[in-house]
């Protein structure tokens, strides 16, 4: 039982992958699932036993490339972490590191840059439309955290600065996928998020982060 349940995780994964080659090379419109199935060398009817159809397949290879904060950012409001403005830079940071080395992670994010989400994979855009919510919703919550521990800055509202922040790292992360990596991510990002939440911080802030 033990190696029957070992082959099923490898087949669906089989799958999966073979639906990431072909969605990236192909987009996701114009991957059937027979094209899938001959990818991964199973039939048809093998892919239908772990996903109801394409929009399912491609949820679950969006749900493989879950954000990286959510938890963490959730458990350090609900706790009080001590410097909120400094966990959320850092996650950003690594984010960035993250995503500049792993090239499954990049694929992934590109093929959802590229799908048009009509008909049934609306679904997936509501998803992710959900995912961007809470992530926005937290990030509010960590700002406000900081602002009650006197750490931002007068001159930012919370929500104000979850949305500078968001915007920021969102659209720098977009522009790198959609236009070849044409620039260093780790390093032009890094500078960048840097001196966004340098004006963050209220000038205490700032001294205690830097000493």
């Amino acid at each position: 039982m033990r190696r029957t349940k070992a082959d099923a995780g490898e087949t669906r994964q089989s799958i999966m992958d073979a639906a990431e080659r072909l969605f990236f090379a192909n987009g996701v419109a114009d991957t059937s699932l027979e094209q899938i199935a001959a990818e991964a060398g199973v039939t048809r009817g093998a892919i239908y036993w772990y996903f109801a159809n394409k929009t399912e397949l491609f949820l679950a290879m969006h749900d493989s490339v879950p954000l990286l904060w959510e938890e963490v950012i959730a458990r350090a409001v609900v706790e009080g972490h001590p410097d909120p403005l400094t966990l959320l830079e850092n996650i950003a940071l690594d984010s960035l590191q993250l995503l500049a080395s792993d090239e499954r992670r990049q694929r992934i994010y590109r093929i959802m840059t590229r799908c048009e989400y009509q008909g049934d994979m609306a679904r997936v855009l509501d998803r992710q439309q959900e995912a961007m919510t809470r992530q926005r919703s937290l990030f509010i919550a960590a700002f406000k955290l900081a602002s009650q521990k006197g750490q931002l800055s007068a001159s930012w509202h919370p929500e104000t600065a979850a949305r500078t922040f968001d915007w920021l790292f969102c659209g720098m992360v977009m522009e790198w996928l959609h236009f070849d990596q044409h620039f260093d991510l780790v390093a032009c990002g890094a500078t960048s998020i840097r001196r966004l939440f340098a004006e963050f911080r209220t000038t205490v802030a700032r001294e205690v982060a830097t000493a």
